[in-house]
């Protein structure tokens, strides 16, 4: 949109005679630029929190005598919050002024009173060219006004807002669009809500998608981008057909009955020293979507979704607390905060003292501590108290196989193999756009518990093969093995077999309806994967595309009987085993730096003794270096160790930053390629340049050239090596 409005005013679109479609260029400045923004909202009788513009740190602090702290600052035309912030203290006004102008391209934000606790809701909204207009779904904030919408856990559709509520914000939304501008297409309005008198804010708008369209498309099955096209160039609402039911029009309002929960997922651990404390500048990485009968079921499945080591709300063996800051940390947002309000309920804390602290509406609250309440329930029963009754009610709470382990004190495959004879076994459901009121031609699903048997399973008529993709966006994990899954998906099917996709990431096309023949938007946990085996039963699940979370899958899912198709879970475990991968490397000959594996910390101390410092620390099975880091002592090994993700094993190599304890070889190879293939390999001399590590114990390195040259389909006759480097 900047590059567009730069255009604009640089004359390059009527120069070329170019025409904007589906928001035009006056329709941007209304909806980016936040005075032009207030005064339209104002024009049509809606409220906006008091504000005014800031061009400099003066104006700034002028504005500021005038409204008070705190103040929410927010930069014209950024995108996830950036240089925004809410500012309590002239020095934090200071600090976020400053970045917010630097980023802002216009040089202006918006300095505006704080609501923060009010009600946050979302509206995401269509509009054709013929003034008709659509809420495809409302999206609520669990954490109250002061957190961005990406680093909040979310609910849609919005669950605590009364009917008449509701309806007045669809109204504005529409309004708003119509106002600014917004010939057609898709835009989210962002409104917030005074709990205790429904007073109404208008904070902002996107004239535009977002990430809450991604994620208000996977939720309702309505794809609003795809949707925005077609309205762009002339279609209207009424004209395009519904793609999942064939039978609607796209101007029928979605419809859901079921529950969507979306979990942001954070990284801090790779930017030590940066605050926790979520604010109006959003910090997530990416986030996991889930879907379920109740909030319960979807927010626990959420939850697991993470692959951060939680198997739900907790009651997993994974809840450790600050307890000196315990009370802190409840009411601060905090990625955690969602784990230590879930531990106040246990401690019997009330909802009302906790709402108090943290401004979560008291629906939810209560709604966890019907999670916190059953938790205590199935303990007292046991494994051998929960009836088929108790088993059925504690998974439409959410509660997955680990968490009853857990509870109960029995091992996960045991909780699994008593559900079974229990005859308590997860349904599928269909994403259809209308709650059941038309048939769906589109195998969009997910899985849940129900009383009776009405799954909406379709057997397939073709072999079917399943993808495992890649979960939740995260550092040094984006969009390529998503690309991966997607590719296989498209050259699966061209070999006759129905692809059958599982994923729980809403930013991926993955987990678009129509990529793969079948779609469950499902956690990629073993017990949800099985779910989905189980009801599919393929020929063979493809578990090495999507990345480190289907691979940590694939042991457990050869020993279950599941036929893994290409490279085989023993291969997998060979490579990602740091054990045994040097156990190779040993028996190959293949030089590698002294190294040992451990498990605990005390392994940990008795191999860096033995090898030395300074040394580098790399866990198994793990992506993009987490949990890697170079140590140079016992305290930065203590310090290392301590938050590293949960891993089967750790290995310490040595490292050095000189040529003491690894020799670097350069030489140049003067050579003659075998075959015209390898011509482009090497330049018009015919010369190539190696830089090898060994370690002064190995000797030469002249066999390791002998037996690259011969991989390089080289004759060995046909090199020399220098003689300085002969008598090395």
């Amino acid at each position: 949109m900047n590059c567009t409005i730069g255009l604009g005013e640089a004359g390059v679109l009527d120069k070329y005679n170019i025409e904007v479609i589906g928001c035009n260029l006056e329709s941007i400045r209304t909806g980016e630029d936040r005075e032009l923004f207030s005064e339209a909202v104002q024009d049509i009788g809606l409220e906006v929190a008091r504000a005014d513009i800031a061009h400099s740190m003066e104006d700034a602090q002028r504005i500021v005598t005038d409204l008070g702290y705190p103040v929410v600052i927010r930069p014209s035309f950024t995108l996830g919050g950036a240089g925004g912030g809410i500012a309590h203290t002239p020095e934090e006004l200071v600090e976020i002024v400053e970045q917010g102008l630097l980023l802002s391209p216009e040089h202006e934000v918006l300095v505006e009173e704080s609501i923060e606790g009010w009600k946050e809701i979302e509206m995401e909204v269509m509009r054709d060219t013929a003034g008709n207009g659509i809420v495809v779904c409302s999206i609520e904030n669990l954490d109250p006004m002061g957190v961005h919408t990406g680093d909040s856990i979310t609910v849609a559709p919005a669950q605590t807002l009364t009917d008449e509520e509701l309806q007045n914000l669809r109204d504005y939304s529409i309004a708003i669009l119509e106002r600014v501008g917004v010939a057609c297409g898709g835009s989210n309005v962002q409104f917030a809500v005074n709990p205790t008198n429904g007073r109404v804010i208008v904070i902002e708008m996107n004239p535009r998608v977002s990430r809450s369209s991604a994620l208000a498309s996977k939720a309702t099955g309505f794809p609003i981008a795809k949707m925005a096209a077609l309205l762009s160039v002339g279609y209207t609402l009424d004209e395009i057909t519904n793609d999942i039911t064939k039978a609607t029009p796209a101007a029928f309002e979605p419809s859901i009955d079921y529950c969507v929960v979306k979990v942001p997922r954070f990284a801090f651990v790779k930017f030590k020293g940066t605050s926790r404390v979520l604010t109006t500048r959003m910090k997530s990485v990416g986030e996991a979507m889930a879907m379920g009968r109740t909030f319960e079921e979807a927010l626990q499945k959420a939850l697991r979704s993470l692959e951060q080591d939680r198997a739900g709300l907790g009651a997993d063996g994974h809840d450790v607390f600050d307890e000196k800051n315990f009370d802190e940390l409840v009411s601060k947002p905090t990625p955690e905060r969602i784990f230590y309000v879930a531990e106040a309920l246990r401690r019997n804390w009330s909802v009302e003292r906790i709402h108090n602290m943290t401004g979560i509406d008291p629906w939810y609250l209560h709604r966890m501590a019907g999670i916190i309440n059953a938790e205590k329930r199935i303990k007292e029963l046991g494994l051998s108290g929960l009836t088929t009754d108790n088993m059925l009610a504690a998974k439409q709470l959410g509660f997955s196989d680990e968490q009853l382990a857990h509870l109960t004190g029995t091992k996960t495959d045991v909780v699994r193999a008593v559900r079974e004879v229990l005859g308590v076994r997860p349904q599928v459901k269909t994403v259809d756009t209308c709650a059941g009121e038309f048939g769906a031609t589109t195998q969009y699903h997910y899985v849940t518990y129900e009383k009776g048997n009405a799954t909406e399973y379709v057997e397939a008529e073709k072999p079917r093969v399943m993808i495992l993709s890649a979960g939740p966006n995260r550092i040094g994990q984006g969009i390529e093995f998503d690309y991966c899954c997607v590719h296989a998906s498209y050259a699966l099917r061209e070999q006759g077999y129905e692809t059958v996709m599982v994923n729980c990431n809403p930013e991926t096309v993955s987990t678009d309806y129509d990529t793969s023949d079948r779609l469950y938007f499902q956690p990629l946990t073993f017990e949800d994967v099985m779910d989905v085996i189980e009801v599919e039963k393929p020929e063979g699940v493809i578990v090495t595309l999507g990345g480190q979370t289907p691979i940590k899958l694939a042991r457990a899912l050869k020993d279950a009987g599941v036929p893994i198709m290409g490279t085989q879970p023993e291969a997998i475990d060979l490579a990602e085993d740091r054990d045994r991968f040097a156990a190779l490397l040993d028996r190959l000959n293949i030089a590698c730096p002294p190294s040992a594996v451990a498990s605990t910390m005390d392994e940990a101390r008795d191999a860096a003794r033995r090898i030395g410092y300074p040394l580098i620390v790399r866990p198994s099975y793990v992506l993009g270096g987490r949990g890697m880091a170079i140590v140079y002592d016992d305290s930065d090994l203590v310090t290392t160790w301590n938050p590293l993700p949960t891993s089967r094993q750790t290995v310490l190599s040595i490292w050095t930053p000189s040529s003491r304890t690894l020799l670097s070889w350069t030489l140049t190879l003067s050579v003659t390629p075998r075959s015209a293939m390898w011509a482009p390999f090497w330049s018009t001399s015919r010369s190539a340049v190696f830089t090898l590590v060994t370690q002064p114990a190995a000797g030469r390195p002249s066999r390791f050239l002998k037996r690259l040259l011969i991989r390089l389909e080289l004759s060995p006759k046909n090199w020399h090596l220098p003689a300085a480097f002969e008598a090395c």
